[in-house]
């Protein structure tokens, strides 16, 4: 009855195959190891493997990215808290050894101890979709890359009668040429080689290019649907947002400040201080895709001539800052706006209903956009939610909200 009632903690150090999984009781004390397989049985033994002890508080999971992914999803549909466990440094590895009961039982004192107390990313909902979404999109635009840097290496090599032609026209212009290509002599020939080489090369990418613009809108779609708040933010594209809801995950209020959001980009200076002498280093560590979208944020801006970000820059420069250090200065605060985005995104008005709201007012798109000083493209676009801008839709919204019948048929 006694050890019914204590509460225990759990450890577990994944692999492919097996999971090796460790029981302590409140003053750290192991109670048991066991190993169970990676199978949906495996997990429901291991939760009641671990509930046998007593009432169990939390339990520490090692890789819930990537082995420990399926047991942390049982994990927390089962309700049980889980954090995710760094691996043991290597000083505790040189002193205790390596085994996996070893990891196993330093996961669970982890977990004990409050040094493990990051909840891991759920890995489920429409984050999880647009992640093996990206797996996709990235290997084709990869594998593309890597065909056309092909084409253009067979190229210049290739004897005179290809080279001369295709040695100055750009990549859509070679890969359209190449991909139709007869073969009418014998392929031992060199020239004819080269060409079945070609043609083989230019109609891999423009597989690659079909399915990557495939993805592609499936993500644009998803990404839209999961944060328009995000979406409609300066600087922020189909990648952008997708790298940036991948790493905050199905459930972004696991990051408890902007400054966590910020050292999981890896934006956040690190102190590097010493006696008298008091100074920050660049923090090279997290997230360094999120970090590279944050980056992105920060160019598009600048290239677009966001009048916040090129006084910001100036008044950095102003300062003795180099570019790139202005640059790293306004990363943190952007990751600052897109963390509220992520945790407390605002409500964008939808195109559809903008459009239903136009046409019951009687008013054109060439009337709307006069109105809000843009183009009726613009406007278009919005609509039908192929551009996502909030600070236009809000204002669509506002202006088409404080129009009164008068100003509604004059307009028109």
């Amino acid at each position: 009855m006694a050890q019914d009632q204590c509460v225990v903690i759990g450890g577990v150090d994944t692999h492919k195959d097996l999971h090796v999984a460790a029981v302590v009781d409140e003053r750290g004390k192991i109670l048991d190891t066991a190993e169970f397989e990676t199978t949906a049985k495996g997990y429901r033994l291991l939760v009641e493997w671990m509930v046998s002890f007593g009432e169990l508080e939390r339990v520490g999971v090692e890789g819930t990215g990537a082995y420990g992914a399926g047991l942390a999803r049982h994990l927390a549909d089962e309700g049980v808290s889980v954090v995710e466990v760094n691996r043991p440094n290597r000083t505790m590895r040189r002193r205790r050894g390596k085994s996996d009961t070893v990891d196993a039982e330093a996961a669970a004192r982890a977990a004990l101890n409050g040094e493990a107390t990051v909840c891991p990313k759920a890995g489920a909902g429409i984050a999880e979709s647009i992640r093996v979404l990206r797996v996709a999109f990235t290997s084709a635009r990869n594998s593309r890359t890597r065909a056309a840097l092909q084409v253009r290496d067979l190229i210049i090599t290739a004897p005179h009668q290809l080279r001369e032609v295709l040695v100055a026209q750009n990549t859509a212009e070679r890969v359209a040429r190449c991909a139709r290509f007869r073969l009418s002599g014998d392929p031992a020939e060199p020239l004819e080689a080269t060409k079945l080489a070609l043609r083989t090369l230019a109609r891999r990418y423009e597989i690659l290019s079909e399915e990557m613009a495939e993805v592609e809108h499936t993500i644009d779609e998803l990404t839209a649907r999961a944060n328009p708040a995000l979406r409609g933010a300066k600087g922020v594209g189909v990648d952008v947002a997708a790298i940036l809801l991948v790493a905050a995950g199905n459930n972004p209020d696991r990051l408890h400040s902007e400054s966590a959001f910020a050292a999981l980009c890896g934006v956040s200076p690190i102190e590097a201080s010493s006696g008298k002498t008091v100074r920050h280093r660049l923090n090279r560590s997290g997230n360094r895709q999120a970090n590279h979208a944050l980056w992105r944020i920060v160019m598009v801006r600048l290239s677009h001539g966001d009048e916040a970000t090129t006084s910001y820059i100036a008044r950095r420069r102003a300062q003795g800052k180099s570019q790139r250090d202005a640059v790293r200065c306004l990363k943190r605060y952007v990751a600052r706006e897109v963390y509220r985005l992520l945790v407390d995104p605002q409500v964008v008005p939808d195109g559809a209903d903008l459009r239903c709201a136009r046409k019951a007012a009687a008013l054109s798109q060439g009337a709307v956009a006069r109105a809000l000083g843009t183009a009726v493209m613009t406007i278009s676009r919005l609509e039908r939610a192929q551009e996502h801008n909030t600070v236009l839709a809000l204002r669509y919204e506002q202006w088409l909200s404080g129009l009164s019948p008068q100003t509604t048929s004059r307009a028109a």
